[in-house]
């Protein structure tokens, strides 16, 4: 045990010294630590390491420099960004003009992904990527992911906190859009309040699946209040088609009726929040269509 003990310290001595030589080299230094390079970006080599036990074996430092196929579109969002346009806006315009997408360029590390549009949250992580403007950010993601794991059972990448990342004082590669810019969009971006003020909460959401398509349905507010709806597998980044199914929505209210008295429910279920806590609860799935709601075990 004491050996055991012994062992475990040492081996947290040593990712602590790591992780802080790690830190001081990224805010210091502005090295490339390693990683894909973003979207815009490429790799280039930087010269010898640093390191002369590394440089023996072989190994040079990389740096980030644009990449002339996807530099310009980078460049080009953040300013159709800045001139009010939304991110589905962004989307769909380069989707009708055949820009491949992140992972449809890169298809070999992206074998998880379709790699054939252009997603909303795709667009909003380009835009948020700090890197973009020069410095170099370490520490944006956790780094613990279970190796045994494939990659269907692995958890997905959770990003840390924005106090936790490590930004170089310096630029360390060039910039595709100026920090200024960069922040204005950020701004953009966060304003997403409703217009009156309110907060608005979905009891549902989670819980509802689409009866034709089997798609879970989005929250969606409609008429000033709660809805849902589905539109099987249609979203903004797309040109619409004369043969799409026709959207299903629910208002949150005619749901609760739906529900009220359903006989796969059990009765003397008071308020809403009782009867979502016990869809939780029971893990239970609400399975819709135009005309009902039916329960379901999943």
């Amino acid at each position: 045990m004491m050996l055991g003990t012994q062992s475990k310290r040492e081996v947290q001595r040593a990712r602590f010294r790591v992780v802080t030589a790690m830190r001081a080299q990224a805010r210091e230094q502005g090295r490339y630590l390693g990683g894909r390079p973003p979207y815009g970006y490429r790799l280039a080599d930087a010269g010898p390491h640093p390191n002369a036990a590394q440089a023996r074996w072989g190994r040079r430092l990389q740096r980030l420099e644009p990449d002339p196929a996807t530099a310009g579109h980078v460049r080009w969002m953040f300013a159709q960004r800045l001139d009010g346009q939304s991110l589905a806006s962004i989307a769909r315009a380069l989707n009708d003009a055949g820009i491949p997408c992140p992972s449809g360029i890169d298809p070999d590390r992206n074998p998880h992904r379709s790699g054939d549009r252009w997603t909303l949250r795709t667009v909003a992580a380009i835009l948020a990527n700090p890197r973009y403007t020069g410095r170099q950010v370490w520490n944006r993601q956790s780094a613990h992911t279970d190796a045994g794991a494939s990659r269907s059972e692995r958890e997905p990448i959770r990003r840390n906190p924005t106090v936790d990342w490590v930004v170089s004082k310096q630029q360390a590669h060039t910039a595709l859009v100026s920090e200024q810019d960069f922040v204005a969009v950020q701004a953009i971006r966060s304003h997403r309040s409703a217009h009156d003020g309110t907060t608005r909460r979905y009891l549902f959401t989670g819980l509802l699946r689409c009866g034709p398509c089997g798609r879970r349905l989005e929250s969606h507010w409609i008429n000033q209040r709660p809805g849902y709806r589905c539109r099987h597998g249609h979203t903004s980044t797309q040109q619409p088609t004369n043969r799409r199914r026709k959207i299903l929505y629910l208002r949150e209210d005619h749901l609760i009726a739906r529900l009220a008295d359903h006989p796969r429910l059990p009765g003397g279920i008071q308020t809403p929040h009782d009867l979502v806590a016990l869809l939780h609860k029971r893990k239970i799935t609400i399975v819709c269509d135009q005309e009902h709601c039916t329960p379901t075990t999943e």
